[in-house]
Parts: structure tokens; C-alpha cells; sequence
């Protein structure tokens, strides 16, 4: 499996696992997550994707509960979560509206409570999940600064941030912000041609993309491009999942796909993308599919 250096000394598997669905399965306990961590593990895959909000606060709780049980799974993977969505439901459930909260507080209240869920020391990526239009990004900053100083997060990034969000928290930083996940697939085009994916391809960061499936319309996708998905799944003897993910893996600024799955056969076949022939050709024939017309 292809790795990317997002600083010195921390890389990340080109493919991640997202958890965002762990805790909806029917099945949650320590030795059913742990078999999903050990087939991406076999795989290559160690990089995992969580979020504070996850199954309604509630999933990194579900992963603490398997590196509770197998410690040593941990230091095989790293970790990624996000913080700053206050929704009504769990642990914030008296919370009056659903807001975003970005202040020193916050931030710090959120790592520790995900230190203590997942059973772990430190969080290799820690990610602002969306642009915070009451942010004070010098507190911010300062906030994300301390955490890696302090060694409770190994680097920092943003989710669903536009370049000027990216621009404005980081002027206000010491440490680097390492990378911005945002929604990128043949289902959603825009980030190849409105600057998103330019600015950060120039300053050499590695876009993390979910939703890489569409959400999964992708995989019932009709018209052109459902048939040319299918002809090049034929091709690669894979199925559509696998084509839609080699579409991004393709591009040189080597996005990093994030799937999510509670099926354990389908885990088992997410680096089945890496079979698939992409050259420029097949990526524009799957690029004009998704346009919907020739390029001009």
C-alpha cells in the first residue's frame, strides 16, 4: 500500500477506513471491530477516520472499546478525529441549537473526552470538522498550536474548509495545518475546477475525500456514466466501488480516499481500487461521464 508523508515523521495509508458508521452496526463488540481493524490492517490500510460526533458521539467509544481489548492494535494504525459540532444528541443533548464551537475550551474538552473513548494517548490528526463562522482564529490557532506542543495530537488540519478559511487559521499558527478533508468524487466534481483542489495541490497537501462513492449513488448510477463504470469494473475484473476510488487515486495530487463500510466482505475487497488501470485516458472518459458533456 502507497503511503504519504503528511510531516517528517507521521505518513498515512493512501486508502483510510472511515468509522463513521461503526456504531450503527447490529454487531459492536470489541471482537467484531477488531476484525474490521485486522482486514484493513492486512491490507495496508492503517489509517482510520473518526469523528467526535460519530454515531452521535458515541463511535469513538465503540473503537475504544477494541483497542481496550487488543492494545496492540494501536500502534498499527493512526488515528484521525475531528472536533467543533455541538448537535443536540448525546453528550450535548441540552444543547440548545446545533452550533459549531471552535474556542480553546472546546477544543481541548474534545481531545481529552476522544483520549478517553478510544483508549489512547494521543490523536496523530487532529481536524476542525467544519469552517466556524464565529471562529476567533487566534484562539483557535493557539489552541491547536498547544495540543501538538503538548504531544496530545501529532498534527493538525481542517474539514470542509474553502482556501480562505484554510488561509485565515493558519496565519494565525505555528504548526502546520497537514491536510483538509473535504466531499470529492465522480458524484462531486467542482473541488478538480473551483480552486479547492488547486490551492492545496500548490502548497503540497494531501486532501483527504469523503465520500468517495457519492454517498453511494455511484453504485446505482444509470446513463453514460453507470455503464462506464461497469466497463471498466469488466475490464479490471473488480466491481464500480473500486473504479470510483481509483478515479481519485489516480490524480497526482494523491488524495487520500476515505471508506466507510460495516460489511466485512466489502472491507476486504477497498484495495481492490488499487487493481484497476487508470491511465488519462479512462480518468477524462470517467471525468466527461460525470460533466455530462465533452470538456470544452
Amino acid at each position: 500500500m502507497e503511503r504519504v508523508n503528511l510531516t517528517s515523521d507521521l505518513s498515512m495509508s493512501r486508502l483510510v477506513y472511515g468509522m463513521w458508521r461503526v456504531g450503527d452496526d447490529a454487531d459492536t463488540s470489541p471482537a467484531h471491530v477488531e476484525a474490521k481493524i485486522q482486514s484493513c490492517l492486512d491490507q495496508g490500510i492503517t489509517s482510520f477516520d473518526q469523528a467526535d460526533i460519530y454515531g452521535e458521539y458515541a463511535a469513538e467509544v465503540v473503537l475504544g472499546g477494541a483497542l481496550r481489548s487488543h492494545p496492540g492494535l494501536r500502534n498499527q494504525m493512526e488515528i484521525v478525529t475531528k472536533c467543533d459540532i455541538v448537535a443536540p444528541c448525546g453528550r450535548y443533548s441540552d444543547a440548545p441549537v446545533k452550533h459549531y464551537d471552535t474556542s480553546r475550551a472546546h477544543i481541548e474538552k474534545s481531545v481529552e473526552l476522544s483520549l478517553r473513548d478510544m483508549a489512547i494517548d494521543h490523536v496523530d490528526v487532529l481536524l476542525i470538522h467544519r469552517p466556524d463562522p464565529f471562529m476567533d482564529h487566534h484562539e483557535t490557532g493557539a489552541a491547536l498550536d498547544d495540543l501538538v506542543t503538548s504531544g496530545k495530537v501529532r498534527a493538525v488540519g481542517v474539514s470542509n474548509f474553502r482556501p480562505w478559511d484554510f488561509e485565515l487559521l493558519q496565519s494565525a499558527m505555528k504548526s502546520p495545518l497537514v491536510t483538509n478533508q473535504i466531499e470529492v468524487s465522480l458524484g462531486e466534481i467542482s473541488p478538480f475546477t473551483n480552486g479547492d483542489l488547486a490551492f492545496h495541490q500548490r502548497l503540497g497537501h494531501h486532501l483527504m475525500a469523503w465520500s468517495p462513492l457519492g454517498g453511494g449513488s455511484l453504485m446505482g448510477a444509470e446513463g453514460a456514466i453507470g455503464a462506464l463504470m461497469d466497463e471498466i469494473a469488466g475490464d479490471n475484473s473488480v466491481d464500480r466501488s473500486a473504479v470510483a476510488v481509483a478515479w481519485l487515486l489516480a490524480h497526482p495530487a494523491k488524495l487520500l480516499p476515505v471508506l466507510g463500510t460495516n460489511n466485512l466482505e466489502r472491507i476486504g475487497r477497498i484495495s481492490d481500487a488499487l487493481k484497476v488501470k487508470m491511465d488519462r485516458i479512462t480518468w477524462f472518459r470517467l471525468y466527461e461521464a460525470a460533466l455530462g458533456q465533452e470538456v470544452a
